[in-house]
C-alpha cells in the first residue's frame, strides 16, 4: 500500500545519469517522510532492473541516457507486470520526444529545476493516479500541439461529453487525482474512475496527460 493510502511511504525510482542530481532528488523528495527513493538508475536497463525487483510505485526518468534511453524504457516498464506510474523529468528541449514519451505511457512532465514541494506533490499525485504537467512545460506544449491537432474536432469531442463529464475532464486537467476529484464533485473514486476511463475512450487520448493537454487546448469555451 501507498503513503496515499494510508499505507507507508511511496515508492520511488529515479533514473538519471547524473549521480548528483540522483541524490539531490533523493534528500528533497525523502525530507517529509512520505516518500522513499527504493532505488536510482543511471540508464534504461538498469532502471528496468529496479523496477522488477523493487516494483516502485512511482518512476521519475530521465529521457537522455547512456545505453538504453529514457523513451525505450519508458516503453518496456508498460510490459511488466507491475508498471510504476512514470514521469518524465526534463529541462526544456521537449520537441523531440514529448509525443513518444505520451505513446509510451508517461504521466507527467516535470522540469529538473521545479520546487522541491513542487516535485514533493507531483509524487503524490502521481501515485494517487493524477496527471502532473509543469505549466511552464504545459505553455511549451500547447502550442506544439495546437499546429498538429484538428481543435475544432477537439472541440466538438469535448462538447459531446455529459455536463459531468467536462467537470471530470477539466479536473484532471488540472492534474487532479481520482480521490481529489471525487472529493471536489462529491461522488467516490470508483465512481470518478468510471468517468475518467470514460471520457478517455469519448476523446480517443491514450492517458490522463493526453486528455489534459485536449482540455487545456479548448478549456476556455467550456469553463
Amino acid at each position: 500500500m501507498r503513503a496515499e493510502d494510508g499505507g507507508g511511504p511511496i515508492r520511488v525510482v529515479l533514473a538519471d545519469d547524473e549521480a548528483m542530481l540522483r541524490r539531490g532528488l533523493r534528500v528533497l523528495l525523502e525530507s517529509g517522510g512520505t516518500i522513499r527513493v527504493v532505488a536510482e538508475a543511471g540508464n534504461g536497463d538498469e532502471l528496468l532492473a529496479v523496477a522488477r525487483t523493487h516494483r516502485p510505485d512511482v518512476a521519475l526518468i530521465d529521457v537522455q541516457m547512456p545505453g538504453k534511453d529514457g523513451l525505450s524504457a519508458l516503453r518496456d516498464l508498460a510490459l511488466l507486470a507491475k508498471p510504476p506510474v512514470a514521469a518524465v523529468l526534463t529541462t526544456f528541449d521537449l520537441d523531440d520526444y514529448v509525443t513518444d514519451a505520451l505513446r509510451f505511457g508517461a504521466q507527467g512532465f516535470l522540469l529538473k529545476d521545479a520546487e522541491p514541494a513542487v516535485l514533493v506533490r507531483a509524487v503524490h499525485d502521481l501515485a494517487a493516479g493524477g496527471a502532473v504537467l509543469d505549466p511552464r512545460i504545459t505553455a511549451r506544449l500547447l502550442p506544439r500541439f495546437r499546429g498538429t491537432t484538428d481543435n475544432a474536432h477537439e472541440k466538438q469531442l469535448v462538447e459531446a461529453l455529459s455536463a459531468r463529464e467536462r467537470q471530470v475532464l477539466l479536473l484532471l486537467a488540472d492534474g487532479r487525482s481520482n480521490a481529489s476529484i471525487g472529493s471536489r464533485l462529491g461522488l467516490t473514486e470508483a465512481t470518478v474512475k468510471s468517468y475518467v476511463s470514460t471520457v478517455l475512450s469519448k476523446l480517443g487520448a491514450q492517458n490522463r496527460v493526453q486528455a489534459a493537454l485536449i482540455a487545456q487546448r479548448v478549456a476556455g469555451d467550456f469553463r
